[in-house]
């Protein structure tokens, strides 16, 4: 099984080599592992995220262990281009970096030269050689916000290459009951059920928001709607919205921010009052519609809106439907959220909408944009929501601290 997960892996790199000299995210992708160079440490504390989310997902962990171990640099590490792109700046790091391929020399170079004396991975990220290098160096491997369903790999009976990861993970930080219960069904007891980090994440982050004087402006004492990382698929519903809404403001963040993706969006909408964020310095009091074509803002977006729909769920999957709700809002998404706790948990408590067409968004929509109560009502349930399920930071710190 080994030997097919290496020829596995190579393929994938030769896959994203070939997409690469036509797509500008698979360049970075290759360009960033092909040219970094990492500095030796004498010790340090080593966090790794897939992309983006899972490092704002990590975030209070990282927050916590930074201020509690100044001894030890921080190392962070990223998958995916979007996420390295966004933070390589990012203070919480002392040195950020792609990566390397999972390769048994790869490892063994990677974690010999930043000698972690503990790594701490979030939600999913489950790389054989890397995984058996701390383990054969007894450095403590965990799993934070860690989440699993049946239909993985892990669970499978060709899966015992992965089941065999899983045993070198030091402890497992896991987001509910079923994952913990997969978990024993494997053999897996080193468990602890401490909740989603992204709760602690979203919840701080509503309660001192950055303020964004651009939106404010732009809000100008009017209901907005925001439609944050959409799809191609997403933003034609958006668009379709519009027209039946002319006393609301719309803001749409597009997932992707190529000039390709922000032009489709232009395309869409009435081209007098729409204006992109990076032209709002010339917001004039007609602009009714505002393109986001820049990464990093939507978090603090949601302050100023008054109802979210949360892009993806017509594709892969839905996107964050916490940093939404935190700020007390409903949130409306695509049909495609069942591998999404938080999202089933809120459609159960009629603070999330699930919709699958243009006319079952405009009934939801229409429905939440014209009915105050109902909106108000949904608001306050989804807030209460996240609050009530903070704390997974400190449970897993309290942990950390008692072994280390």
């Amino acid at each position: 099984m080994l030997v097919l997960y290496n020829i596995g892996i190579l393929l994938y790199y030769t896959l994203v080599y070939i997409v690469s000299l036509y797509k500008n995210k698979a360049k970075l992708w290759i360009k960033g592992r092909s040219g970094q160079h990492v500095q030796p440490l004498k010790s340090s504390i080593w966090f790794h995220f897939a992309s983006l989310g899972e490092f704002e997902q990590g975030r209070p962990v990282l927050e916590a262990v930074k201020n509690d171990y100044p001894q030890h640099p921080i190392v962070v590490t990223f998958f995916s281009p979007s996420g390295y792109e966004a933070r390589k700046n990012t203070p919480l790091a002392d040195a950020v970096y792609y990566l390397p391929l999972d390769r048994a020399a790869n490892a063994r170079k990677f974690i010999s030269t930043i000698n972690p004396v503990m790594a701490i991975f979030t939600k999913y990220e489950y790389w054989y050689h890397f995984f058996n290098e701390l383990h054969k160096k007894h450095v403590p491997l965990y799993i934070i916000s860690g989440i699993f369903r049946p239909g993985q790999v892990f669970f499978k009976w060709y899966g015992g290459l992965h089941r065999k990861m899983l045993k070198m993970v030091t402890w497992f930080f896991v987001q509910d009951i079923p994952s913990k219960h997969l978990l024993h069904d494997v053999g897996i007891t080193n468990v602890t059920i401490s909740g989603d980090t992204r709760f602690d994440r979203v919840w701080a982050n509503a309660q001192q928001p950055k303020e964004q004087p651009e939106i404010a402006a732009f809000k100008n004492g009017q209901k907005i709607f925001i439609a944050g990382s959409t799809w191609p698929a997403d933003e034609q519903l958006i668009a379709a919205l519009i027209a039946q809404h002319p006393d609301w403001k719309f803001i749409i963040a597009p997932h992707e921010i190529g000039e390709d993706e922000i032009s489709g969006v232009v395309s869409l909408l009435p081209k007098e009052t729409t204006i992109k964020f990076s032209g709002i310095s010339h917001l004039t009091s007609n602009i009714s519609y505002l393109i986001i074509d820049n990464i990093g803002m939507l978090s603090s977006l949601y302050q100023y809106a008054d109802i979210a729909y949360i892009g993806g769920g017509f594709g892969a999957g839905i996107h964050n439907t916490l940093e939404a709700a935190a700020f007390g809002m409903p949130v409306i998404f695509g049909p495609k959220y069942d591998k999404f706790k938080e999202a089933r948990d809120l459609v159960e408590l009629k603070a999330g909408f699930s919709i699958n067409s243009q006319e079952g968004l405009n009934s939801v929509a229409g429905l939440l944009m014209g009915d105050e109560t109902a909106r108000d009502n949904a608001a306050a349930i989804a807030k209460n929501y996240v609050k009530q399920h903070i704390g997974a930071t400190n449970a897993i710190i309290k942990y950390v601290k008692e072994r280390h």
